[in-house]
């Protein structure tokens, strides 16, 4: 109870009795004084009230901000205003210790959500303004920030419109463009309401190795089969095509029997072609286990451009070697990246065959995960549908080509926990991206 209050206002009723009383004898003097009296008695009760007032005012525009920091002295008050302070202080405290607690759940489910690998957009699904990212999502899309929504139709067209696009609940199977390159992810929407607004939470998951890593295996699987069954069936032909023949060799060549002769020649040399095309198959399958070890990028480009030098200038072709750090060291196979090397460049010189001032570019780039190397030409390009076949097995835009040169070069990346992609625009050109883990081995000097 506030005692200051009941005290100003039993006063205030004593005077006014004592007003009445003095002017109903008519001793008006006293009745002045005793009115002055009451005016003063009025004053402390209005200005107690808005002390009292002024004070919860202040309490709750800071309830209304959330400031909490203000601690309200007891000392030297009345009981009642004691009372009073304390139990705003005691509210104050209590507030404090759940915000203390939310934040550390907040900077708690944080850390959680910046560890997954997968990307995650959580945005108002009414205003689209964006609420997190996490790292993830501004490592694979390059996104360092993202006020709405909208904002990434300017940074990824692609990936705005199919986020857009998404099904409440579903999984979808999409492909954008990302830091990585063009990948495959696997993406989900779910969305939940409070009372005021309703948010929707996109998750984006990288699975661009995983499905090669299948495909891969599935590949290897159907060649192992094929392979197996073509030559198990051609291997018996071949060898009775060439008894036949070496029979036939000492019969005179007379009539039919010379037709005979040339129609089981023909056998021999298809089913040898054909017994030759399933062992080239194989390769596929033989990827030796790499022996990795610290290469030098700078080493490794020489002896490839030593290699290739005969043939580059009997072509024409400049072969520009761009390397900024020449101390950067990738870990890898060097036979098996030398193939790689060998086999893509060798590529860019049949893009190149009709192209005025021929040029492949050789590049090593140092990047904070990842060590990357391109291969570059300005030939002829390949058009979109092409791009999606190019590490399909058996396909080949070339006459002479097997299509297995980039199926290997695939295989052999996947060995090295690395990725192929591939970049090109019909009538400019490609760029061809191999990207290995980065074991930060700049410092080490090149031996």
């Amino acid at each position: 109870m506030n005692y200051k209050i009941v005290w100003h206002s039993l006063c205030l009723l004593l005077t006014a009795v004592g007003i009445a009383y003095f002017i109903f004898t008519e001793d008006y003097l006293y009745s002045g004084i005793i009115f002055l009296v009451a005016c003063y008695f009025l004053i402390q009760l209005i200005r107690q009230q808005n002390y009292l007032q002024k004070q919860f005012k202040e309490f709750s525009e800071a309830v209304r901000y959330r400031d909490f920091t203000r601690r309200y002295s007891t000392k030297n008050k009345s009981a009642s205003e004691k009372e009073l302070f304390t139990s705003f202080n005691l509210i104050n405290s209590v507030y404090r210790k759940i915000s203390s607690e939310k934040e550390i759940q907040h900077q708690y489910l944080s850390e959680i959500i910046n560890m997954l690998d997968a990307a995650i957009l959580f945005y108002h699904a009414d205003s689209g303004k964006v609420e997190l990212i996490n790292d993830a999502f501004k490592n694979l899309f390059e996104t360092p920030h993202l006020g709405n929504i909208s904002g990434l139709e300017k940074r990824n067209p692609d990936l705005y419109e199919k986020t857009l696009k998404l099904k409440l609940g579903s999984q979808q199977l999409e492909t954008a463009f990302s830091n990585k390159g063009k990948i495959k992810l696997l993406i989900q929407l779910s969305e939940f309401e409070t009372e005021n607004t309703s948010y929707r939470i996109v998750v984006y998951q990288n699975i661009n190795k995983a499905v090669d890593e299948t495909e891969n295996q599935a590949w290897q699987k159907l060649l192992r089969v094929l392979t197996h069954e073509i030559m198990n069936s051609i291997a018996p032909i071949s060898s009775l095509a060439e008894t036949l023949n070496e029979r036939l060799e000492h019969i005179e060549n007379t009539g039919p029997l010379k037709d005979v002769k040339t129609g089981i020649s023909t056998i021999k040399n298809r089913s040898e072609g054909l017994l030759q095309f399933a062992k080239s198959y194989r390769l596929i399958n033989k990827v030796d286990q790499p022996n990795f070890k610290e290469l030098s990028v700078a080493q490794l480009f020489e002896s490839v451009y030593q290699l290739l030098e005969p043939n580059l200038l009997q072509k024409g072709i400049e072969l520009d070697i761009i390397l900024k750090n020449i101390r950067l060291r990738v870990m890898a196979d060097q036979h098996l990246l030398e193939q790689i090397l060998i086999n893509l460049i060798l590529n860019a010189m049949d893009a190149l065959q009709n192209t005025a001032q021929p040029k492949i570019k050789l590049i090593g780039i140092e990047k904070e995960d990842e060590i990357h190397i391109q291969i570059s030409d300005n030939g002829i390009g390949m058009e979109p549908e092409l791009l999606e076949q190019i590490f399909t097995p058996f396909f080949t835009t070339k006459k002479s080509g097997n299509g297995i040169g980039l199926t290997l070069s695939k295989q052999i990346m996947l060995v090295h926990n690395g990725n192929i992609s591939v970049e090109s625009i019909p009538e400019k050109g490609t760029i061809i991206h191999l990207k290995f883990p980065n074991h930060n081995f700049s410092s080490i000097s090149v031996r």
